[in-house]
Order: structure tokens, then C-alpha cells, then sequence
């Protein structure tokens, strides 16, 4: 029985024969091996299309930007798990991969969403960004990509993102979309929201005819980087079962918990 609705039984991205592979109808060994860098790679993997000096400047620019921050909990998860099992790297990694949802790293992917929504909404019916603002304000819901925990009264990743955007000349609808946002935030919140860098990623990657569907894949494409270089420093200087030791004498227990 099949479940779901089926696609067409096709595949655009490689084939195999005995003597060649061929990936996005290009040749892998004689043209991309050695031809292309690993973004470029992933640009045309992920779009079929070889992207332009600009597009691969800002993907690397971007990978580079959130690849790393510290020990956050999606590094902690998967060192305690390579530290209960140092065989099993690849299951290290998936743990850390697995924390990336909503609230880490998987905001890049909503902030697009909403920045493809607030367009719309302004070219269609007119709206103007401190409406649209002072609604989610009012509302009391958040903004994706708005507010860090450390990074304050800025974040200046997203900074040096945008501004490199304007200076070379990509700057767009969507990066100049993201300041009009960030300027209505910043008169109209009650208290100091920063733009983060989730939210200035999607708006040059939107520029820069990136898919939105695979927005999600930057993070998670460049945190994996940052979860290999984690655990090959765990296999040499072990710090897992102290992350998880801490979080024992960190958290104490409560026998009258859950209770009513």
C-alpha cells in the first residue's frame, strides 16, 4: 500500500554507469573534481545550477557565519554522545543535528518564510512594514530572527552580512526588505529586539535566487562542519561526561515536582 501522494518517479541530481558519474549533467571527475569548490558544489547541487562569483561568495560568507558559537546545546549533545560511545561518530553528529529546530538554527528557514509573506503582503495589498509590525507586536507574537541572548544591542553577524550585501552591490528586495524591518522594530518594540543573524541570512540568500524550500539546509550544512571539528576536539581533549557531570550538580532535584 502506498502512503502519500506520489512525485514523478525521476531524479535530476546524478547517475552512475561503470566508467563515469554524472551530477547535474556535468561530468564528475573530469569537470567538477578539481573544477569547483565544495560551495559551488552545493550550489549546484542543491539548484542545478553553477552559481555566480556573488553566489558563491555570500553562501560561503554565510556557511562561515553560523557555523560555530560556542558550546551551544546542539555541540553539547552530540559531545556527551560521542563521549558514551567514541565508535559511533555518525550517530554523534545526527545528535547534534537533531537540535536544530525552531529555536536553534531552524529559525533561518521561518524568517524566510515570513520575509516571502511581508513582501507579498506589501506588494499586494499595499500594507507598510510598521503595520505589519505593530500587528505582531500588539498580538503578542514574535518576530523569527529578531532578539539574542547575548548578542545585544546587535548581532554582528547580521551586520557585516547586510553590509557587505550593500556594499557589493546584491542588496535586493528581500536585504532591503530586512532593514525597513529591523528599523520599524527598533522604534516600534517595547524594549530592544536585535536583528539576528537567522533573519539577514534568508534576506541575501532570497536575493541571490536561493530556494526557499532549502533555506534550512545553510545552518545545518554549516553546523555539521562545526559538529565534526567538536568531536575530533573530543577525541582528544574530552569534555563530555564533564558537560554532563555539570548538568547533574546544576540541576537539583525536586521530590514534590509534577505533583498537584
Amino acid at each position: 500500500m502506498q502512503i502519500g501522494k506520489a512525485g514523478k518517479a525521476t531524479t535530476s541530481i546524478s547517475t552512475a554507469t561503470h566508467d563515469a558519474i554524472t551530477v547535474r549533467n556535468h561530468d564528475l571527475v573530469n569537470e567538477l573534481m578539481g573544477g569547483v569548490s565544495f560551495t559551488e558544489y552545493f550550489f549546484l547541487l542543491t539548484t542545478g545550477r553553477r552559481p555566480t562569483a556573488e553566489q558563491t561568495f555570500f553562501l560561503d560568507l554565510l556557511l562561515v557565519s553560523i557555523a560555530e558559537h560556542g558550546l551551544v546545546p546542539t555541540n553539547q549533545a552530540a559531545r556527551m554522545t560521542y563521549a558514551a560511545d567514541p565508535d559511533f561518530l555518525q550517530g554523534a553528529v545526527a545528535a547534534g543535528l537533531l537540535g536544530c529546530g525552531k529555536v536553534i538554527l531552524g529559525t533561518t528557514e521561518i524568517a524566510g518564510q515570513f520575509l516571502l509573506e511581508t513582501q507579498n503582503r506589501i506588494a499586494n495589498s499595499g500594507e507598510a512594514v510598521d503595520d505589519i509590525i505593530v500587528e505582531l507586536r500588539d498580538s503578542g507574537r514574535r518576530i523569527p530572527g529578531f532578539g539574542h541572548p547575548l548578542h545585544k544591542p546587535v548581532d554582528p553577524r547580521a551586520q557585516r552580512i547586510l553590509n557587505l550585501a550593500e556594499e557589493r552591490g546584491v542588496m535586493g528586495t528581500y536585504s532591503k526588505l530586512a532593514r525597513e524591518v529591523e528599523d520599524s522594530v527598533t522604534r516600534l518594540w517595547a524594549k530592544p529586539l536585535p536583528m539576528n543573524v537567522s533573519f539577514a541570512i534568508p534576506a541575501v540568500l532570497l536575493d541571490l535566487e536561493f530556494p526557499a524550500s532549502v533555506l534550512k539546509a545553510i545552518p545545518i550544512l554549516a553546523r555539521t562542519a562545526s559538529l565534526l571539528a567538536h568531536l575530533a576536539e573530543e577525541s582528544e581533549t574530552p569534555i563530555g561526561f564533564t558537560l554532563a557531570h555539570h548538568a547533574e550538580k546544576g540541576i537539583s532535584f525536586d521530590p514534590g515536582g509534577g505533583s498537584e
